[in-house]
Formats: structure tokens, sequence, C-alpha cells
């Protein structure tokens, strides 16, 4: 039988192994507990939210009991649990400065079909 008190220093390779899990396991999942109430306890109204289901929309109202209001589309007010908020999506900066990123990013120098063909070295199937 195998004991690790029987080896040289077995006891304290156990209290090592007990620190080193509670170091990789335990302790960044307290991290990741309190980082998410933290998240929850600053939602306000106006904040936009991403739902663990996957509904985008924009926090109206916090009930009492924690629930929020939350608008998903013009004129549809929905009703969720505050643990059912994934994120907070953080506001864009400017639009016009996104608009003309984006404008340019799909900007593609194409070749018109004409002088593409006559540049193919590959005849078309017969």
């Amino acid at each position: 039988m195998f004991v690790a008190a029987s080896l040289p220093g077995g006891p304290l390779l156990i209290v090592a192994v007990v620190a080193l899990a509670w170091v990789l396991f335990i302790r960044p999942s307290q991290a990741r507990q309190k980082a998410a109430r933290e998240k929850s306890d600053t939602l306000a109204p106006g904040d936009e939210v991403l739902t663990v289901g996957g509904l985008y929309g924009i926090v109206q109202e916090i009930e009492e009991e924690g629930d929020l209001i939350v608008e998903i589309a013009e004129g549809i007010h929905v009703r969720i649990a505050r643990r059912a908020v994934a994120t907070v999506v953080k506001p864009e900066e400017d639009d016009d400065e996104a608009d003309d990123t984006h404008e340019h990013e799909h900007e593609v120098d194409e070749p018109e079909h004409a002088e593409a063909s006559a540049t193919d070295t590959n005849p078309p199937p017969a």
C-alpha cells in the first residue's frame, strides 16, 4: 500500500498539492464569480446588455426583485433575471469615425470581367 506519510516529506507533499490545487482552480473561479457579481451590481437603465440567450437589449428599469426590464426592439420589452445577463456591451466610440474605417476595409480593387478573361491562362470549360 502506498502511503504519502511513509515518503520523506510526505505530509508536506500533501499540503503542497492541496495549495497548488487551490491556486490553480479555486482562486481563479472565485475571481470570476466576484467579477460577474460586480458587473451585475453595476447595471443601470440605459446600459446595453447581451443575454446568455443571445439577445441584445437596453435596460429600461430594474425591479425590486432584481429582475431587469430590457427593450429588445422598439416597443418590445422583456423581463429577464439579472443573472441572465452575459455581458454589458460597451458603447461604440464615434459612429462617424467607425463608418469611415469600415467603408475602406471592404473596398477591393477588382479587375473588370473583360480584363480578367484576357489575362486568364485557363480556358473556359467545354
